[in-house]
């Protein structure tokens, strides 16, 4: 069933996340981990929001980590889509990481 566009509420830049709570947030993929057949099921991408304005002094805190456990792949997540995510939002590591976020696919970057 598709989802009405005026059903997610407005994306907050990565850097303004709340350090735990529900949040959403755009960006494209900048990176995705695969890991071997032996390790656990996890997929995991790194989303920037590269629209938002970034300041030599922000220490990357353009990042937001994104982890669907029990999944190898994600069909259609990978290095330079475009997305919309929502979930509960958590430091794990240091970075801003949601778990199993709910996604909308809104395009590829060109280039």
């Amino acid at each position: 069933m598709p989802t009405d566009q005026g059903a997610w509420p407005v994306p907050v830049p990565i850097n303004e996340l709340p350090r735990r709570g529900r949040a959403v947030c755009s960006g494209v993929i900048d990176a995705v981990t695969i890991r071997p057949a032996s390790s656990s099921l996890e997929f995991t991408a790194i989303l920037t929001d590269r629209e938002f304005h970034r300041t030599p002094d922000d220490g990357g805190s353009h990042r937001l980590r994104l982890v669907w456990l029990g999944r190898r792949r994600v069909p259609g997540i990978e290095v330079g889509t475009r997305l919309r995510v929502e979930g509960m939002v958590s430091l794990r590591d240091g970075l801003p990481t949601m778990f199993n976020p709910r996604y909308e696919i809104i395009g590829t970057q060109e280039g």
